[in-house]
C-alpha cells in the first residue's frame, strides 16, 4: 500500500524513514528506466513566490518527462499576489486547475499553511529559511549513491547553518542514521541550538569547528552552503562573514578516495571553479539527480508508482 498517496510534503518530518526509503528506490528505478507517460493527463502547478533556478526548473523537467502538464508562475510580480490577494485565496484558485501544487515562498510556515487549506497535496519547495524537504531528498539519494550507504558517515556541513534551510533539513534526515556532524561556520552563522538538541536526544556525535582545512581527510561527505545574502537584513553583517569559507582544489589532496563534494547550489564564490574538474566533485550530478528524486516524489503522491 502505497502511504504517501495524496500526502502533503511540507517538512522532511512528514515522512517516516520507510517513506524515505520508497522515495529513495523509486528515484533509482525512475533513473534506470525513465517513467515517461506516467503523469499523462495529470497538470502539476508551480508557485514560486520566491526566485528559483535549480528547484523550479527540475520540478518542471520532473514533470514534463513524465508526460504531465505544469502551470504557475516564476514570479509572484505576475500573479494576483500583487493585487493584494492573499495566499489562501491563491491556494484555493489555483487547486481548481491541478491534481498538485508547488510551491515557494518566503515566509517560514507558509508550505504549512498551505497544505491545510488546500485540497490538493502541496508540496514545499522551501520556504524561507525553515525548510526544504525535496533538496534533502535528492541530498540523502545523492549521498546514498556515491556512498553506497547512509550510515556511519562523517558529514560536513559547511558555511551559513543559521539561516541554511538545506543543512536544517539534511541534518533532521541524516539524524535516522549514525551520522557523525562537523559543523564548520562564523559565530554568527551557527547551527540553530534547536537542531543539535535533535542530535543530543539521540546520542549522535556533532563537533563545531570554525575552519576545517586541517580536518578535511576526515570527511566522507562535505556539503559547502552559500551564505545567503537575501536572509540578511544589516549588508554589513552580509560582507563580514560572505567569503569566510572558500574550497580549493589543492584541500583535497589528501582527503579519503570515497569523498565527494556537495552544494545545493547557487555557488558564488565558496568553491572554487579549478575543484569543478576534481573526481571528487559531485555538485552537478546532484542537481541531475534532482530531477529523479522529484520524480518519485510527484508519482508517489499522485499514486503512481
Amino acid at each position: 500500500m502505497n502511504s504517501l498517496k495524496n500526502k502533503s510534503l511540507v517538512s522532511i518530518n512528514d515522512y517516516a524513514p520507510e517513506e524515505i526509503e520508497l522515495i529513495l528506490e523509486t528515484a533509482e528505478r525512475f533513473e534506470k528506466s525513465p517513467p515517461a507517460g506516467l503523469l499523462s493527463g495529470n497538470v502539476i502547478a508551480a508557485l514560486f513566490f520566491e526566485p528559483s533556478t535549480r528547484t523550479r526548473l527540475s520540478f518542471e523537467s520532473a514533470v514534463k518527462r513524465m508526460g504531465g502538464r505544469i502551470i504557475g508562475f516564476a514570479d509572484a510580480g505576475s500573479s494576483s499576489v500583487t493585487k493584494g490577494e492573499s495566499l489562501k485565496d491563491t491556494i484555493l484558485t489555483v487547486s481548481n486547475y491541478c491534481d498538485l501544487i508547488v510551491m515557494r515562498h518566503s515566509l517560514e510556515g507558509s508550505a504549512r499553511y498551505a497544505s491545510e487549506v488546500s485540497p490538493v497535496p502541496i508540496i514545499n519547495a522551501g520556504d524561507g529559511a525553515n525548510q526544504h524537504p525535496t533538496q534533502t531528498l535528492l541530498d540523502l539519494y545523492s549521498i546514498r549513491k556515491t556512498q553506497g550507504t547512509l550510515d556511519g558517515l562523517n558529514v560536513f556541513l559547511v558555511g551559513d547553518l543559521k539561516y541554511g534551510r538545506t543543512v536544517h533539513s539534511l541534518l533532521i534526515a541524516l539524524s535516522n542514521y549514525n551520522t557523525t556532524f562537523n559543523f564548520i561556520s562564523p559565530t554568527e552563522l551557527r547551527m540553530p541550538d534547536e537542531y543539535k538538541l535533535i542530535l543530543e536526544k539521540k546520542g549522535l556525535k556533532y563537533y563545531e569547528h570554525d575552519d576545517f582545512t586541517d580536518i578535511i581527510s576526515r570527511a566522507d561527505i562535505v556539503y559547502m552552503t552559500r551564505v545567503q545574502r537575501e536572509r540578511f537584513s544589516d549588508p554589513l553583517e552580509y560582507e563580514k562573514v560572505k567569503n569566510i569559507y572558500v574550497l580549493r582544489n589543492e584541500m583535497l589532496e589528501n582527503t579519503k578516495e570515497n569523498l565527494r563534494i556537495l552544494h545545493p547550489l547557487p555557488r558564488v564564490n565558496e568553491i572554487e571553479t579549478d575543484v569543478d574538474d576534481n573526481p571528487k566533485a559531485y555538485y552537478f550530478e546532484q542537481a541531475l539527480n534532482g530531477v529523479y528524486v522529484r520524480q518519485a516524489i510527484i508519482a508517489a503522491i499522485l499514486d503512481k508508482i
